[in-house]
This record gives C-alpha cells, structure tokens and sequence, in this order.
C-alpha cells in the first residue's frame, strides 16, 4: 500500500520536516553511487554492525556483473562507529529508496512536527533513528553488511502519528497487478498494517545470516518508539493542542 496524502491538514509550515527532506537529498547527492564497488560516502557513514561491534578486517563479497565477484575490505568509519547509527539514517541505496521514504514522511512529519514543536521534533526524529539503528545492530550485531535509509527515524514518526491521530483517513494506492484500486483507509488500519507486515517480516529472518535488503528490525524499533515517546508527551502534556479545522458538511474528502 503506497500513501498519497491524508485528510489532516496543519497550521505551521513543517520547517523541519523540510529540512529533513533537503538534508537527506543532499546526503544522498554526496553518495557517489556506481563508482567502484561501494563509494566512499557510504562506505564510512554507513552503519556496519560488525565494525560497532568490534571485529577486524570488515569486508563483503560484492558482485560486479557478468559472474564476477570482489571481496572488499571496508575502511573505518569517518568517525567514532557509534555515531553511525545516526549518520546512517541520512544515507539512502538509490533513487526510489529515497524518493519513497521522503514522500511517507513528508505525509505524516508534518502533522507530529506541528503538535511536538520544532525543535522537540528534531530531537524527537533523531532520536527515533539512532534507537531504530540500535534495533537493527542487535537483530545481528555481527553482520558486515552496510545500513543505511531513514526508514527507521521515518517509522518513529508513523508510531507517532498513529497515537495522534488514529481515526485521520489516507488516501491509499494498491497495486494488484495489472489493476491500480485507490481507496481512503483510516490511519489506525493503514499504519497498524503496514507495523503487522514489519514483525512478520522481522520474525522470518530470525536465526538467518547476511540478511540483506530491508531493516525490518529497524522499522519495528523507531515505529515502537515513537509511539511510546508521543504516549509519554501527551501524558505529561508537552505536545501542542490539535489544530482546530472546521469541516463544511458535504463538502469534499479531500
């Protein structure tokens, strides 16, 4: 299921959110994808759970097309390992890895920046991606392969959203095949979906080894954070009061 907007508009440009977008653009422009096997960015601000770890002489066996093969060493991380886990969330695997973790967030950032405030939203996003990171390195604190993707810090804002704001509708697209069905869902059933798809997921890697492809761990850690910080804001009362929107009777969804 791909979001394509919500019913749930706010009062205060998102700054941050914005900025989020353009930091991670600009990341992953920096990413000098495609030349050599891994480039260099990506190399050394990755998140490698063997190096947090501690092992020596982290390498990966990289295919280079026809039937070809490299093994290669990767170098040390531009700085302390476990910033990493931070640094690594700006970083994206291509242009539809960016492209669709930027559009989620900018679906639901928006409304969790304006009831968190600016700069508590920052922390709050920064925060949900370092601990998804986390989340991540135990699920195999031993595993060479590179990390990277803000889908973890974007999952803590989808946890937040969905104890805000459980009853907003989404506008979603679903692909079934050959056939495109677009259809509002109301965001407890979409977000609370699209977490159950992640343990299922997560559960089937369990116990396998070089489990490429998709941070599932990481998704369920950030969306299971985020959720319990906006929990813990709004029973200390430190979220902003919801935006009062007036809805003309008859008037359209949308």
């Amino acid at each position: 299921m791909i979001p394509l907007r919500d019913d749930n508009p706010t009062t205060r440009t998102p700054v941050v959110t914005i900025c989020l977008v353009a930091a991670c653009t600009a990341a992953f422009l920096c990413q000098n994808s495609g030349q050599g096997a891994i480039d260099e960015v990506t190399a050394r601000l990755a998140m490698v759970p063997a190096r947090v770890s501690g092992d020596d002489n982290v390498s990966l066996m990289l295919s280079l097309g026809h039937g070809r093969a490299a093994q290669v060493a990767l170098p040390e991380a531009l700085g302390p390992e476990w910033l990493t886990m931070l640094s690594c969330t700006f970083l994206h695997g291509g242009w539809m890895h960016l492209i669709g973790n930027l559009w989620v967030l900018w679906i639901f950032g928006d409304n969790v920046e304006e009831r968190f405030g600016r700069i508590r939203y920052l922390l709050f996003y920064l925060g949900c991606g370092a601990l998804a990171s986390v989340a991540h390195f135990l699920s195999d604190p031993h595993s060479p392969l590179p990390t990277v993707g803000a889908s973890g810090a974007i999952a803590g804002v989808m946890g937040a959203y969905l104890f805000l704001y459980p009853h907003a509708r989404v506008l979603t697209l679903l692909p079934l095949g050959i056939l495109i069905r677009v259809f509002e869902a109301p965001a407890w059933a979409f977000l609370g979906l699209w977490f159950l798809l992640q343990v299922v997921q997560g559960l089937m890697t369990v116990g396998l080894e070089l489990v490429g492809g998709v941070a599932w761990w990481a998704h369920i850690g950030g969306f299971v954070v985020g959720l319990t910080i906006a929990a813990l804001l709004r029973g200390l009362h430190r979220l902003r009061p919801a935006p009062r929107v007036i809805a003309l009777r008859g008037g359209p969804s949308w």
